[in-house]
């Protein structure tokens, strides 16, 4: 028998990762560009959160450094597309390089080792007489409060309109006092933000410890949820769940199957979700505008 509550809190921690990570694609989606920078930020931020939890022994300065230096690299990106014209598919790409390869390189220099990192310990637990819940991070009980904040923020705010008008009629936007290269600046320091959030809660949400490579793909699923998910953050977080669900039953049936199917098929089974939700979206009307955005991009 599986343990319903159990089960759900594997999925609350699998895919609170995913959820800010997708909330960070479709902040910077709705300012015009394709955030495929997520995975390279978000180990930066998981790198940025253990190491400063060991050098400091405090989770908030720790949780602090690591939005500094998201927010930094975000800033970073949005500088070579916006100011030096290039096309933002492949910078997403190189800053994914640069997240990935700078960690090493700052592990290495710092403990002189790219052996794994273990933190004493790691984000606050919302504690209490909740069962298995009461091991749950903070980060994930504000999950969903922060995807409803995000919702509010880009569909009744006037920000979230001008954003809007920044990613989909420029010129408007100008007309309105609204500077689009500013809008989308603020739109990545936005994804920075939760880009850090969702690498804490990766590296320290329940293991304490970092790891090369340790976001694995997560944020390439972050960013094929915000396709998902049509660029709303309610439909986004949703699907950024499914992919999360999908992988923690992969996980369940190693257990149960794992003498009669592939180990590695049952492991890759989150991401031929993705491949599966990517490639449903569309055929949607919202897909195929989604792609042909895409394709505009290529030739930016």
């Amino acid at each position: 028998m599986v343990d319903f509550h159990e089960f759900f809190v594997a999925i609350l921690r699998s895919g609170t990762p995913l959820v800010y990570a997708a909330m960070a694609g479709v902040i910077v989606q709705r300012s015009g560009i394709w955030h495929l920078g997520l995975e390279g930020i978000m180990i930066i931020g998981a790198c940025a959160t253990i190491v400063g939890i060991v050098l400091t022994h405090s989770f908030t300065i720790a949780i602090l450094a690591a939005t500094l230096t998201c927010v930094a690299a975000s800033a970073l990106q949005w500088f070579v597309i916006e100011k030096l014209r290039a096309n933002q598919i492949i910078v997403g790409l190189g800053i994914t390089g640069i997240g990935i390869g700078g960690t090493a390189f700052a592990v290495e220099i710092i403990f002189g080792s790219l052996a794994a990192v273990s933190a004493p310990f790691g984000v606050p637990r919302i504690g209490g007489d909740f069962g298995p819940y009461s091991r749950l991070s903070i980060l994930v009980l504000a999950m969903p409060f922060v995807v409803l904040a995000i919702w509010v923020l880009l569909s009744r705010t006037r920000f979230g309109l001008r954003l809007a008008a920044a990613g989909e009629h420029p010129f408007a936007a100008r007309s309105v006092g609204a500077n689009p290269s500013v809008m989308r600046l603020l739109a990545f320091a936005a994804g920075g933000i939760l880009c850090a959030l969702a690498g804490a809660e990766l590296a320290a949400g329940s293991l304490q410890i970092f790891a090369q490579n340790m976001v694995a793909g997560r944020g390439f699923m972050g960013f094929a949820a915000v396709i998902f998910g049509g660029g709303h953050p309610v439909g986004s977080a949703l699907a950024a769940a499914f992919f999360s669900l999908v992988g923690v039953a992969g996980i369940r049936m190693q257990i149960h199957f794992g003498a009669f199917v592939s180990h590695d098929l049952l492991l890759c089974l989150p991401y031929l979700a993705t491949v599966l939700g990517v490639w449903l979206t569309s055929r949607t009307r919202r897909g195929t505008r989604a792609a042909a955005q895409i394709a505009e991009l290529q030739d930016h």
